[in-house]
């Protein structure tokens, strides 16, 4: 089998490169492989590579710079997924690509389904709700994975940023009114591994191409989130922090808005594939122990 993985410097794609190597070829794709920007030069790379899974994890991911970066963020968001999936159809090749929880407008009361009205509050969210419109409309074998809140043991994320300025001040103000999941790319990593394994050979008339919500079981605010994240550090290190303080959204501006409720159900996952994703408690500690379990330096 031979898979071909884009992103590969960023979170997900760092995580999925040799778990998805024990499945098959990994051919990884980067910046300088090929401009996602460029719909020639993507089309021309996957013409010449002849994959049999294509992992898209790339993605124009600074929601806030997407505010002032309208064009960039849409070419790779929202424009180059639905050009390899096109090429994915035309090969018969497997395509899994992933999208946000910030389609939605985190005003409804409980968890989202896929079949829920999307609405998103900010140029991120639009384009990754355009690359979704556009991998459908393409045909073929395609998965979508709605996840939220990502993290890992390296890149830049909320979890490293925590254990930094843990280091730093002695109390923290964290926003307390947006819930979701902190999902983990070796939890995300692994689910897509259990997909193709389980995809791979199932015919274009019986594949269930859609989307699916992939996020870690439980929810929680972002000042929870940090507060475990602060309280295992404390457990292996000395760390400076002693309060987390919950703040309101109005207190801490940004230019890019989020929902408030970014929580899905995967019980949709679970009924067509057969399982969900671990608790998000159980994962981060998995990622501080990868990262060290101190305060990142």
């Amino acid at each position: 089998m031979r898979i071909l993985v884009t992103g590969v410097n960023g979170q997900l794609g760092r995580e999925l490169c040799p778990m998805l190597s024990r499945l098959g070829k990994v051919v990884a794709l980067g910046r300088d492989g090929c401009d996602l920007g460029n719909a020639d030069e993507i089309r021309a790379s996957v013409q010449q590579l002849q994959p049999d899974v294509i992992v898209n994890p790339a993605a124009y991911t600074n929601v806030n710079g997407a505010e002032t970066d309208r064009e960039r963020a849409m070419a790779i968001n929202g424009v180059a997924p639905g050009i390899f999936a096109e090429e994915a159809a035309k090969m018969n090749a497997l395509f899994l690509h992933y999208s946000t929880d910030y389609v939605f407008d985190g005003e409804k009361a409980g968890e989202y389904l896929e079949s829920d009205a999307t609405n998103p509050l900010n140029v991120y969210g639009a384009t990754k709700l355009a690359g979704e419109h556009a991998v459908m409309a393409a045909g073929g074998r395609s998965l979508i994975l709605r996840t939220s809140w990502v993290y890992s043991a390296h890149g830049a994320n909320f979890v490293r940023s925590i254990l930094r300025l843990a280091a730093e001040r002695e109390e923290l103000s964290i926003v307390d009114d947006q819930v979701g999941a902190p999902t983990s790319t070796p939890d995300l990593a692994r689910a897509t591994v259990r997909l193709i394994e389980q995809c791979a050979g199932v015919s274009p008339a019986d594949f269930p191409s859609g989307i699916y919500h992939a996020t870690a079981a439980g929810h929680v605010s972002w000042c929870g989130f940090a507060t475990e994240i602060v309280k295992l550090a404390g457990k292996s290190a000395p760390v400076k922090t002693q309060q987390v303080k919950p703040i309101p959204s109005a207190s801490y501006p940004t230019p890019a808005q989020r929902p408030m409720n970014s929580r899905l159900s995967n019980q949709k996952l679970h009924d067509v594939f057969g399982f969900n994703l671990p608790q998000w408690q159980s994962s981060l500690e998995e990622v501080m122990h990868q990262i060290g379990a101190t305060v990142a330096r």
